[in-house]
Formats: structure tokens, C-alpha cells, sequence
């Protein structure tokens, strides 16, 4: 969020939900399965389609978002990039400790946040998700010493 201010400052944007916008959509877009599951099949075997195809719901996610935070929305892509070509280069780099099991833990720990997500944005309960991003890497430690 931080940084999300930082940039509305850089660009003297004045709407107020920018903040809110670039980091809601950051989570939508980096927090799915679809979004690990895609940077590790992409950075294990070099096969982008789940990546196509998520940047493709992406866009007409974005579309809507845009419409309620505005410009904000345009300026997760950084956030994206960084997060998904950081899970590429990490899974490219160690794709021979990659099992199916871990795969599987990885996709159900973002299927949880991705409930949080919603649990968010139908203001039933806010969770600040950003704090939760961790479970990913623990679940990584975890299905490594008992998988």
C-alpha cells in the first residue's frame, strides 16, 4: 500500500481509489492458481498457455476494476511482473525439486487466498491479504519435510 501511494504521488494522480485499486488488483492477479501453476509450468516444461490464457481473464477483469478504481488498476502490471516472472525464473531455476504434490499445495494455499479476495470484496470481512502472501512459501517448506 506504500507503494501504491508512493506511485498516486509520482503521478499526482488525484483519485482517491487508486491505492486501492492497484493493490486490489495486484491480488486478483497474482494471488491465483492459474498464476502459479502458469509461471511454474512455464518456467518447468516452457509451456505458456495457462499464462496466455490467464493474462486473457486478466484483461477482462481488469476492464471491470478499472471501471470502479480507475487508473490504479493500470499500475499492477508491475507488481504482476515481478511476481510472476519471479515464480518462472525461481521454478526454471529449480525445476528438478518441483513435484506434483508441491504443485498441488501451491494451487489449494492461492485457491484460499483467492477466497479471501472475495471475502474482501463483498465487505464480509476484511483480510489484509498482503500479509498472507508468506503461506506460499511456507507451504513450499512444509510439503518438503512431510511430503
Amino acid at each position: 500500500e506504500n507503494l501504491g501511494l508512493r506511485a498516486k504521488a509520482a503521478l499526482k494522480s488525484d483519485n482517491p481509489d487508486f491505492t486501492e485499486g492497484l493493490v486490489t488488483a495486484s491480488l486478483i492477479f497474482c494471488i491465483g492458481a492459474m498464476a502459479i501453476v502458469g509461471s511454474f509450468d512455464e518456467g518447468i516444461r516452457g509451456d505458456a498457455t495457462v499464462l496466455y490464457t490467464k493474462s486473457s481473464l486478466d484483461g477482462f477483469a481488469s476492464v471491470a476494476l478499472a471501471a470502479t478504481f480507475g487508473s490504479g488498476v493500470l499500475f499492477s502490471f508491475v507488481p504482476v511482473l515481478l511476481y510472476q516472472g519471479g515464480l518462472t525464473i525461481f521454478a526454471g531455476m529449480f525445476q528438478q525439486h518441483f513435484t506434483p504434490l508441491l504443485i498441488a499445495q501451491l494451487t489449494a494455499t492461492g485457491g484460499l487466498l483467492i477466497m479471501g479476495i472475495g471475502l474482501t470484496l463483498l465487505d464480509i470481512k476484511r483480510i489484509n491479504l498482503s500479509n498472507l502472501l508468506p503461506s506460499l512459501l511456507v507451504v513450499v517448506l512444509l510439503t518438503l519435510i512431510f511430503g
